[in-house]
């Protein structure tokens, strides 16, 4: 059996930027793994990232000291195993072996455990390594928070200013398995960032969720985005209902923004105990959702985009909900005209048996490639799949619920 106090000892000692390279190097110890390193998922969601500050590598983005390795996933070992969520073991020429494993959170995909053995493991090992790799994700996550190393490594491409502040209004994470759902989100910014937005916050008995898009382009929209959206969480954290968050945000927009910016936008609120949801709907296009196979918009009243109208009360109106459910939120740049030959309801509908992890990651590539990967307005998108039911507790194995994981590619 693995030794899990050694391995918080590790994470206790070493400095934050060392802790997650101090636990992967110890864990290959307890195996005696010839090598031991992570990959982070790349921001663009279509690489990994090996990091590293040690021996040079070829083609690698390097920072001071440190490395990124960017590894393309479209077609590889990599990409399945994040897909399914299962660990593989890849016998070696020299009679060793490769061990791969996810690193996962509540069903958001962190990034992989790669170790290489002079021998094939026993099942036992590859049981303990595995949960090891999702302890990792933890201290993978404690550890962001003190250090702009991982920040830098998911970064293939350089973010420009207003992307750097869009990136701080996303959620921490863009997945979220819970018992009654599971939710993902995601953003595929345009060549000149659009204010778009998504967030989500889970409390004891409701979720909320939010998708918006700031007019304009670059900082401009970037900072009437975080205005809104600064609003909608200090509404959210102040104990408002629905009505009142809504009303809150466009007074907010309405006193400080300049005059002619405005913020489209839904708001959403679940109640898990009764299986129902409300929504505001601020001039958004319509959701989208995948019922029994079909896929339809979900009629709602469109109300003027929030900052409009100052004092605007907002109708609350009820969001038809039922077990089975996969109900997709978009913003207008899945639309603009460059991006007509896409069909984003058969896109759904194809999408089915994916997770809703790989839904908004399917969506967002089949975007790009319908742009020629000349995206004029941000493209975001809210997948969340409602399972219904009593609130409880989920099924897991160590991180990721195995049900939810998505065939191969």
């Amino acid at each position: 059996m693995l030794d899990v106090g050694l391995l918080l000892h590790k994470v206790e000692a070493a400095p934050p930027i060392d802790a997650v390279q101090a636990v992967a190097a110890t864990l290959g110890e307890m195996i005696d793994a010839r090598a031991a390193s992570l990959l982070i998922t790349d921001f663009t969601g279509r690489a990994v990232v090996r990091l590293t500050s040690e021996d040079r590598v070829d083609g690698a983005r390097s920072h001071g000291i440190e490395q990124a390795e960017t590894v393309p996933l479209p077609g590889t070992l990599y990409e399945r195993v994040l897909r399914t969520q299962t660990a593989a073991v890849e016998r070696l020429d020299d009679g060793g072996a490769r061990m791969t494993v996810p690193v996962t959170d509540r069903g958001d995909a962190i990034g992989l455990l790669e170790l290489d053995l002079p021998r094939y493991p026993t099942a036992d090992e590859v049981a303990d390594v595995v949960s090891a790799a999702h302890a990792l994700a933890y201290v993978v996550i404690s550890a962001r928070r003190h250090t702009d190393v991982f920040e830098w490594g998911q970064r293939s491409t350089p973010f420009a200013l207003a992307a750097e502040i869009q990136r701080r209004l996303l959620p921490a994470s863009y997945t979220c398995e819970a018992g009654q759902f599971t939710l993902a989100g995601w953003l595929e910014p345009a060549s000149q960032v659009g204010g778009d937005t998504f967030d989500y916050t889970l409390d004891r008995g409701t979720l909320h969720v939010s998708i918006t898009d700031a007019v304009g382009h670059q900082v401009a929209a970037a900072l009437v985005a975080t205005l809104l959206v600064g609003a909608l969480r200090n509404a959210r954290r102040r104990g408002m209902d629905l009505a009142e968050q809504a009303r809150y945000a466009n007074d907010a927009l309405a006193e400080h923004a300049a005059p002619g910016q405005f913020v489209t936008g839904q708001l959403m609120r679940v109640d898990l105990a009764s299986g129902t949801a409300v929504v505001v709907n601020a001039g958004q296009t319509l959701p989208l959702r995948l019922r029994h196979g079909r896929v339809e918009e979900v009629p709602l009243q469109v109300e003027a985009p929030f900052g409009v109208v100052p004092g605007k009360e907002f109708v609350v109106q009820e969001f038809p909900l039922e077990p089975g459910d996969r109900i997709v939120f978009l913003t207008d740049g899945m639309l603009e005209r460059n991006a007509a030959s896409l069909d984003v309801a058969a896109a759904l509908a194809a999408s089915a048996d994916l997770h809703p992890r790989e839904v908004v990651h399917e969506l967002g590539g089949a975007v790009l490639h319908a742009t020629g990967g000349d995206l004029r307005d941000d493209a975001t998108m809210v997948c969340l799949d409602w399972y219904g039911g009593p609130a409880r507790g989920r099924t897991t194995e160590q991180g990721a619920d195995p049900e939810l994981a998505s065939a191969p590619a």
